[in-house]
């Protein structure tokens, strides 16, 4: 019995270490190992955790000796500041990146487009598209997130030619810098900017094959093989230096996400944070209500704070944060203030409209589930119509407790009593002291019309007036 414990801390510590050495160690290739090239792949929206992801990826791809990465790409968009950052480390990367949107059916839009362009070789699949970068500003301001769809006229509807209102300062400064931005980035690698700019001012996109014959990619491949097939011999720019491609041939070593970009990927997934953030506030309402529990408290708290870390990543909107805020509270109001509900249903609309306004709706992938958010309000409607109900019979049930319902009882004495004297009755199921003005048999059902203290004072039932005349 005594080499239990042992086992036990060397099996915490073998688990221990085998979650350090997944967390440290390479995905899949060996430090030293030569002549490969890192694949990382960039599917879905480009958020927080996608950045991190393709940055740290990238590190190790040069840290383990890889000749180049491949950043395989199928992605609708994004925010602009992990665009950004995806791009600064492609720009600074000391090994040769080689841009691929892939699988056939992939595409690399809005935010991907960027990407795409600052890769020293950029190549598509076929059956693959890019383009439609026009920015999408939060709330028509902050140039936080990029994507959505754009109409696909380089004349908007906000321009003087479309006879609809004129862009403001903010907009034409936020769709200025995005053209400088990606036709900086087409300069640098020798690719078509006047076609850039069109994706941006007008969300212009091009197929495989149309992109590569106007210059904004420089071929198209059908899998990874042919991209490095056909990137073989060519010369790219790295910095201030040129280097010249040599991967015909070379083993390619994936560099999946690790634990940490794959938790940062799970919370920061609009819906699980905006559950996150439920979970938090109701788990600390309950530790509220009921004192000494914990688990509410703890969990609450915990989801609280993974929710909140959520929110400060991503594109919030603090006026859907408050609105969602004051109709929770106005959920519990209805509880304590008695408004036959009115305080209840302005609480659910509240809610509703804070959870639509949570998140900016125009970047793809970033909004919440509307499923969800019609799951939730019609729970909160059918907690409110069930606390409804159960006050309105709370209001029309009897008493239970004090001298009210024992006026409205009745019982059965259990010995004779005299005129004004006193006896002892059954009444309620419990033996009571009682007092009565007339003469009474044992067994005569009675009524209690007074109480004094532990004495009753009673008088003849209905049911017993005709055999006493």
């Amino acid at each position: 019995m005594w080499r239990r414990p042992w086992l036990n801390l060397g099996a915490v510590i073998c688990l221990a270490l085998a979650l350090l050495a997944l967390a440290t160690g390479s995905p899949l290739a060996a430090r030293g190992d030569a002549g490969f090239v890192a694949r990382i792949d960039l599917n879905g929206p480009i958020g927080p955790a996608a950045a991190e992801y393709v940055d740290a990826a990238m590190r190790q791809a040069d840290a383990d000796g890889a000749t180049a990465i491949v950043l395989q790409m199928d992605t609708p968009g994004g925010l602009a500041e992990s665009m950004r950052r995806i791009v600064s480390a492609v720009l600074a990367s000391r090994l040769p990146v080689l841009g691929y949107v892939a699988p056939a059916g992939a595409r690399a839009a809005s935010a991907g487009t960027y990407i795409l362009y600052a890769c020293p070789i950029a190549a598509m699949a076929p059956a693959t598209h890019l383009g439609a970068a026009t920015p999408v500003s939060l709330g028509g301001g902050t140039p936080l997130p990029i994507g959505g769809t754009p109409p696909a006229s380089s004349k908007s509807s906000g321009s003087p030619e479309s006879g609809g209102p004129a862009p403001d300062a903010e907009s034409r400064k936020v769709l200025n810098d995005a053209i400088a931005y990606i036709r900086s980035l087409a300069q640098l690698h020798g690719r078509n900017a006047a076609w850039a700019e069109q994706a941006v001012r007008g969300a212009a996109t091009l197929t495989a094959s149309e992109a590569a014959s106007q210059r904004v990619v420089d071929f198209v491949a059908a899998d990874v093989d042919a991209l490095l097939a056909q990137a073989d011999g060519r010369t790219v720019k790295l910095g201030d230096r040129s280097v010249v491609l040599k991967l015909r041939g070379l083993a390619v070593h994936d560099y999946p996400p690790d634990w940490r970009a794959r938790f940062l990927g799970i919370i920061t997934n609009p819906t699980v944070a905006y559950l996150l953030l439920l979970a938090g506030i109701y788990g600390l309402i309950l530790e509220a209500f009921h004192p000494g529990t914990y688990l509410p408290g703890v969990t609450g708290g915990i989801c609280l704070l993974v929710g909140l870390y959520a929110l400060q990543l991503l594109p919030v909107n603090y006026a859907g944060l408050a609105l969602m805020a004051l109709g929770i509270g106005l959920l519990l109001a209805e509880a304590f203030v008695p408004t036959a509900g009115v305080v209840g249903i302005g609480g659910v609309i509240a809610f509703v409209i804070g959870s639509i306004m949570l998140f900016h709706r125009g970047v793809p992938g970033y909004e919440v589930n509307v499923g969800v958010i019609a799951g939730l309000a019609f729970c909160a409607v059918a907690l409110l119509a069930m606390l409804l109900r159960l006050v309105s019979r709370a209001r029309r049930a009897r008493p239970f407790l004090g001298d009210e319902p024992m006026l409205q009882a009745g019982g059965e004495l259990l010995q004779a009593v005299s005129a004004g004297g006193e006896s002892w009755a059954l009444i309620g199921g419990e033996r009571w002291r009682v007092h009565c003005e007339v003469a009474l048999p044992a067994g005569t059902r009675v009524r209690v019309t007074a109480r004094h203290g532990l004495l009753l004072h009673v008088t003849p039932s209905q049911a017993n007036k005709g055999e006493l005349s």
